[in-house]
This record gives structure tokens, sequence and C-alpha cells, in this order.
């Protein structure tokens, strides 16, 4: 038998090694990509977390704000400053009576700083949109601590 017959009669098994050895490395690729996105994300949430503390916040669960929050903020730093949001959270902070009994408080100062630490965290390029946003609400030291 000649070497060059038993090569062409086995080629299968060079292209199987080869398939092999491509799909190893695909999934190595993506598993990397995985785990290097949940380090961030658990970077990201113990930062926010050390944060909040700091600013005298009670600490959130640490798998909730991964969820929540993953590498980019999610919703929070969709966008901060969009119009519809802004008049959901004016409406939040209203004296809580409904129809033409509701009236707008002033918001306490701690209302907005929770949101102000996750926007610095998760995406720090939109904190001066939503500084800007905020400069016309009325806020104080409203709430007796």
């Amino acid at each position: 038998m000649s070497p060059t017959r038993f090569a062409s009669e086995h080629r299968w098994i060079h292209w199987g090694a080869i398939l092999i050895l491509v799909a190893l490395v695909v999934t190595g690729l993506i598993r990397y990509e995985s785990v290097k996105r949940n380090n961030e994300t658990l970077s990201k949430a113990n930062q926010l977390q050390e944060e909040l503390v700091r600013a005298g916040y009670p600490s959130p669960d640490t798998d909730t704000v991964e969820r929540l929050l993953g590498t980019d903020g999610g919703q929070v730093c969709e966008a901060p400053g969009n119009a519809l949001k802004t008049a959901l959270w004016k409406i939040q902070q209203s004296n809580g009576a409904t129809g033409p009994g509701q009236r707008p408080v002033i918001s306490d100062d701690r209302a907005v700083e929770a949101e102000r630490i996750v926007l610095k965290v998760y995406c720090p390029d939109k904190l001066d949109e939503f500084e800007e946003e905020l400069a016309d609400l009325k806020t104080d030291g409203t709430v007796r601590r």
C-alpha cells in the first residue's frame, strides 16, 4: 500500500479534525465573550453597590443589579433625559392624590441622587444630559433624616 493511496482514502479524517478544531475555536471565542461580559457586569454592579452605600443608600442585591443593568445600564442609560420618562418621574413626585387633587411637590434632593449615581457608574457620558433635564426641577431637603 502506497502512502499516497492511504492518505487519499482517509482524507475525511483530516477534514473532520479541521472541522472539530474550527468548532472548538468558535466555541472558545463565544465562551470568552460571555465570561468577559459576566466579569464586567459583576464589576459594575459591585462599583454601583459601593457608591450607593457610600452615599447612604441601602445596599442592593448584586445579582438583581447585574440582571437589570447589565454592562451598559439598560433602560436607565437608554435615554435619561427622555421627555416621557421625565414626565412620568415628575408625576411620581406628587402629593399622591389623584385627579384634580394631585399637586406637584418639592422633591427631596436624595430622590434624584440615586439615578445620578447609576448614571455615573454605567454611562457617565449621559450624566450632563440628565443634569440639564433636572435643572428646572426644584429640589430641597424635604425629608427628615
